[in-house]
């Protein structure tokens, strides 16, 4: 598959080469990203007008857009510069006026003789008991008529460009269509009762009516369909070739897993053993494990983290488990250590603050297999570093996604198995754009003793009360958090508020009671105000920055959030999170600056009705769109040009089985349907994809 097919060549040429389209529209078109026709026909109308012809406007309801045939009465020069040039015409029964501003005598007698007849189109409204059009959308010739739809479609529309420029290319556009072979599933097609490519183009750009614009449409469906199925079929081409490098068989015996189980004051949950078992299954097998392992606050993910570690060291190898910063990879190794001195297993902590010495001594016993299971920060990925037998490497990615920490794995060429475990909930179909190479396990119940946070919602006029209830918790020996908005753009903006903050606590709370950490500060100085916190020196940490929160403190109980109007709905629920860990009951304190927006006042109910982080992701999806959920610019999200991910989100899945179940029966794509699918997959510029294609 060298190169572009033939038989797409035409929708790839010049966009000059459309109808009405010269270099400088051009230009302006390449603003929306078009820059050929088949980016054209990818700009889909956003709308439709309805332009059926009229006899006479007499009895429309004003204001109103009409089409009708008129006969061009008198003309009207403007009196004074900038006034209005008016042209009486008749329809069948009524009269009524063009109006131009700025028009031009000449220009206008020549377009518009009187006595002529016309189809005129534009919007009508009434101007002191007289109808008028004012700059008609269309005049043209009778013989000339039969260029304006029924329906005309609206569409998107940049700096120098104009609807019927738009139009006009477009249609140029569709001329080049041909019959491309069918790439998606002759069933999935019957079952939606939808119409073949072409066919699904041409309808979109002719919509006969707004229910055509809908997301549901059978040819926007199509559509859509065919951009998610593309992505999907790239995803599991990269995971088909990630499945081919080596895999390592990692057998289970469960003496260890036994040990921990035994030890452990509770049973796990259903959804903890399930994952459990899928792991395990995927271990054994040859093939290389790539596991999503997606739980909500407090579902236990550890737990089953160190289940899979387990396996690894039962099979005679070893685990490594990374985290994004050395906070959480010492918070991971004293969750841990307990439950591995259980299984009498040695477990070890790598990060960058190794230095000299013990740093080496920790390298050599890696490399005699001494370690058996290694928690550490990306440190433990450097060139002095080996592995006697890696068999599993678990990547917990507090809020970030590890995509580059997951290809930086298969580069070390390290056969291990990955699990990667994150804590934001995320919507289905999101999950499957953006993890769909993966094997997703979702723990969605909680461990038991754990008490739900009660969370209230608070303007900031009451701060003084807040403050006083604070007071009353520390007397009574408990913690708080204190979570400072990202006001401005710039972190410096951030810090003052922060330290305003802090100052104003600390001057009412007292000297030593009130930590700060912020982004800005050198990380010794962080880790030591973090310390400071966890070991109950101080009581309330004010913080800046929501990631340094990761920390695990049982005795916090307070949440205080203030502006948390500006806060992701996902955000909010996370730092939730970070209290109610521990058997006491836990608050939750969100503050809003009013007036609250509507859309506010509702992400913020939202979070005081559920503790579902999952139902919380489907809201937040609908209300705030994919892009903003996760912040399209570091979510690797693919952007989607016709493919809507809040209201198509069942075509997702669709399109993921659908692509795994073809590259089973024809891993290399050389079927009838294969071919099709490379089609598809050049039309939707997913060359990348070839390099994917199994040559085997």
């Amino acid at each position: 598959m060298s190169g572009r097919p033939e038989i797409l060549f035409p929708l790839f040429g010049a966009l000059d080469t459309l109808p009405g389209i010269g270099p400088k529209t051009a230009q302006h078109l390449a603003q929306l990203d078009v820059e050929t026709p088949r980016d054209l026909l990818f700009s889909l109308p956003y709308s439709v007008q309805d332009r059926r012809r009229r006899d006479t406007i007499q009895g429309l309801d004003l204001p109103s857009v009409a089409t009708v045939e008129v006969t061009i009465g008198s003309h009207r020069p403007a009196r004074n510069k900038g006034g209005a040039y008016r042209i009486t015409v008749r329809d069948a029964q009524t009269d009524f006026q063009l109006v131009f501003f700025h028009g031009r005598s000449r220009y206008l007698t020549a377009q518009c003789p009187e006595g002529a007849r016309r189809l005129v189109s534009g919007k009508l409204e009434l101007f002191d008991g007289i109808a008028q059009m004012v700059h008609p959308d269309h005049i043209l010739p009778l013989d000339e008529a039969a260029d304006i739809p029924d329906f005309e479609p609206v569409y998107h529309l940049t700096h120098g460009v104009t609807q019927k420029t738009m139009f006009k290319a477009a249609r140029g556009a569709l001329k080049l269509l041909t019959d491309l072979p069918e790439w998606i599933d002759p069933g999935q097609v019957a079952k939606e009762d939808w119409p073949g490519w072409k066919q699904a183009m041409n309808q979109a750009h002719e919509p006969k009516g707004l229910e055509d614009l809908a997301a549901d449409a059978p040819a926007r469906a199509r559509l859509a369909y065919d951009e998610l199925f593309a992505h999907q079929l790239t995803l599991a081409l990269a995971r088909q070739s990630e499945r081919k490098s080596r895999g390592i068989q990692s057998r289970a015996t469960g003496k260890l897993q036994s040990r921990v189980l035994a030890a452990l004051p509770y049973r796990p949950t259903g959804a903890q053993q399930r994952a459990i078992e899928e792991i395990t299954a995927d271990m054994a097998s040859d093939q290389r494990m790539n596991r999503l392992l997606q739980g909500d606050v407090g579902a236990g993910k550890t737990l089953v983290g160190l289940m899979a570690l387990l396996v690894a060291v039962e099979a005679g190898g070893q685990g490594v488990m990374m985290a994004p910063t050395s906070i959480l990879a010492q918070q991971h190794y004293e969750g841990l250590r307990p439950l591995a001195d259980e299984a009498g297993v040695v477990l070890e902590l790598l990060t960058g603050r190794d230095k000299g010495a013990e740093r080496k001594a920790k390298l050599a016993a890696l490399e005699r297999g001494d370690i058996q299971i290694l928690v550490g920060t990306h440190a433990v990925f450097q060139q002095d570093v080996h592995f006697a037998d890696l068999r599993l490497a678990i990547i917990d990615e507090q809020h970030r996604f590890g995509v580059r920490q997951r290809m930086e794995l298969a580069e070390k060429g390290i056969g291990a198995d990955v699990l990667v475990m994150t804590a934001t909930p995320i919507p289905r179909s999101l999950a499957l754009a953006q993890y769909g190479d993966m094997d997703v396990s979702v723990l969605d119940e909680k461990p038991p003793g754990r008490k739900p946070v009660k969370t209230a919602v608070i303007s900031t006029e009451r701060m003084e009360e807040v403050v006083s209830h604070l007071r009353h918790a520390i007397d009574e020996g408990r913690q708080c958090y204190w979570v400072c908005p990202l006001v401005g753009e710039s972190e410096v903006m951030d810090l003052t508020a922060a330290e305003e903050r802090f100052k104003h606590l600390r001057a009412v709370l007292g000297e030593g009671v009130v930590g700060l950490v912020h982004g800005q500060m050198p990380p010794a100085e962080k880790d030591a105000a973090m310390a400071a916190f966890q070991s109950g020196e101080t009581k309330v940490l004010v913080a800046t920055t929501v990631i340094e929160v990761g920390v695990n403190v049982p005795n916090a109980t307070i949440m205080v959030i203030e502006r948390a109007e500006i806060f992701g709905l996902a955000q909010l629920h996370q730092l939730r999170g970070r209290v109610g860990r521990g058997s006491a009951q836990s608050t939750c304190l969100l503050m809003y600056q009013p007036p609250l927006s509507d859309g506010g006042r509702r992400r913020l109910e939202v979070l005081r009705e559920s503790e579902d982080g999952f139902c919380i992701a489907e809201t937040d999806l609908q209300m705030r769109g994919a892009g903003d959920m996760i912040g399209t610019a570091q979510s690797g999200l693919p952007r989607f040009r016709i493919a809507d991910l809040e209201r198509q989100a069942p075509l997702m899945a669709v399109a993921q089985s659908d692509a795994r179940a073809l590259l089973a029966q024809d891993p290399g794509l050389t079927g009838a349907r294969g071919r099709a699918a490379r089609v598809l997959l050049w039309l939707m510029k997913q060359d990348q994809a070839f390099r994917l294609i199994s040559v085997g």
